[in-house]
């Protein structure tokens, strides 16, 4: 899959189409002058496509209040018609303390400086005429995304190595015979090496393995986040003064934790490792720099082969390919292959076959990539017009338009 895509607004034109703009352009001109008037800046603009490099939305509005709960996507897709342009028309203003963060009751200006969009960012009711710090925690800024979809891979191992899934400290049993584990049931561990009591443990379950389509490298093993154990002590641990009899029966050592949160059910074989309290770095949005990616959705998480909106995908490409946190992609399903009963037919067999011919591959979807590894990345579906299936293309968000087909990849 080396060979590019093309742009879908590439057209072969001649020169008579540019001098019919040109005379278009002489009379609108001549027009303005005659009624002593300008065309103002925001009407041309507004020519989505045609007359700026970045496309607004239709109907954007000239100002918008944040309003809680909303993400840095739904804002760009207010004022844009794709929200990964957001960094060329974000104006950072200088009389923020961190101009590069948004909270509710702000106000959004779509303005135009030197005929150009751009957001400038101003304060709820009032115009803010003074350098000024905010008094609010950074956890009140909206985030790209809806952060409690992507919880299970914040600051929990999302890839793991082939020894990470075979040889990292695992759920050795159940307390009280369970055959799964849920919240404050009891679990033990082994291989942890007497950890302190209180110390927390995120579980992970080992899911399918991940190869590249392309040359069948294993790129790792998916981490289904299962839940947080705490230890409660270390059975194998000597206490000062303990009978012998008791010292005989711990010849193993294994730790005792309590099920504090559960992201699913928690089983025997899942792995532990050091839970780390991080909210997680927020990213901006943006179209990868590399226009030539292209690749293929190699898993759906969570599910067995289809996806849609808000779910996660994974891809076999990551930094290696010039990815990185906030890129957006396109996604395109395969054309299916079908038997063309109208057509010409196939004269070269001995009976009257019909020729088999594939349909276009069509833009079906956008991701957000999240979580970038050398080779691989984790993304979530932000908008979709059909289901998601492994095996479909992702490339640069710029080829193929959201509703309209192209075909360009290698079968």
């Amino acid at each position: 899959m080396d060979r590019k895509l093309r742009l879908s607004n590439t057209r072969s034109t001649g020169w008579r189409p540019w001098i019919r703009g040109l005379a278009l352009g002489l009379t609108v001109a001549a027009a303005s002058l005659a009624l002593g008037t300008a065309a103002p800046t925001s009407a041309v603009a507004q020519v989505s496509g045609t007359s700026m490099s970045v496309p607004l939305a239709p109907d954007a509005p000239s100002q918008y209040v944040v309003k809680k709960g909303d993400t840095l996507w739904d804002i760009a897709g207010v004022f844009l018609r794709d929200p990964w342009y957001w960094p060329e028309i974000w104006y950072v203003n200088p009389q923020v303390a961190n101009p590069h963060l948004i909270y509710p009751g702000d106000v959004l200006n779509l303005v135009y400086v030197d005929g150009k969009p751009r957001i400038t960012i101003g304060a709820a009711g009032a115009e803010r005429l003074s350098p000024q710090v905010r008094s609010e925690p950074l956890t009140g800024a909206i985030r790209t995304i809806p952060y409690d979809l992507l919880m299970d891979f914040v600051g929990r191992p999302g890839l793991l190595t082939r020894d990470q899934a075979r040889k990292a400290p695992y759920v050795v049993g159940m307390r009280d015979r369970h055959i799964v584990g849920s919240d404050q049931n009891e679990v033990y561990g082994r291989g942890l090496d007497q950890p302190a009591p209180g110390t927390r443990y995120n579980i992970v379950n080992v899911g399918d393995e991940l190869r590249d389509p392309d040359d069948g490298d294993l790129l790792g093993y998916i981490g289904h986040y299962a839940g947080t154990g705490e230890v409660i002590q270390n059975t194998g641990a000597v206490v000062p003064g303990e009978s012998s009899i008791f010292k005989m029966r711990r010849e193993e050592d294994f730790t005792h934790l309590r099920i504090v949160e559960s992201g699913r059910e928690v089983l025997q074989g899942d792995r532990l490792f050091p839970a780390q309290v991080d909210i997680g770095e927020d990213f901006t949005l943006s179209a990868p720099k590399n226009e030539e990616v292209l690749g293929q959705i190699i898993a759906v998480v969570d599910g067995v082969y289809v996806a849609g909106k808000y779910q996660v995908v994974a891809l076999n490409r990551g930094k290696k390919h010039g990815l990185e946190p906030g890129n957006v992609l396109g996604v395109f399903y395969r054309g299916d292959e079908i038997r063309d009963r109208f057509g010409r037919l196939d004269w070269t067999s001995f009976t009257a076959n019909y020729s088999r011919v594939r349909l276009p591959d069509e833009r079906s979807a956008s991701v957000l990539v999240f979580s970038v590894h050398d080779r691989m990345s984790y993304a979530l579906v932000v908008e979709s017009s059909q289901v998601i299936r492994r095996g479909d293309f992702i490339a640069h968000p710029r080829y193929g338009h959201r509703d309209a087909g192209m075909r360009d990849f290698i079968r």
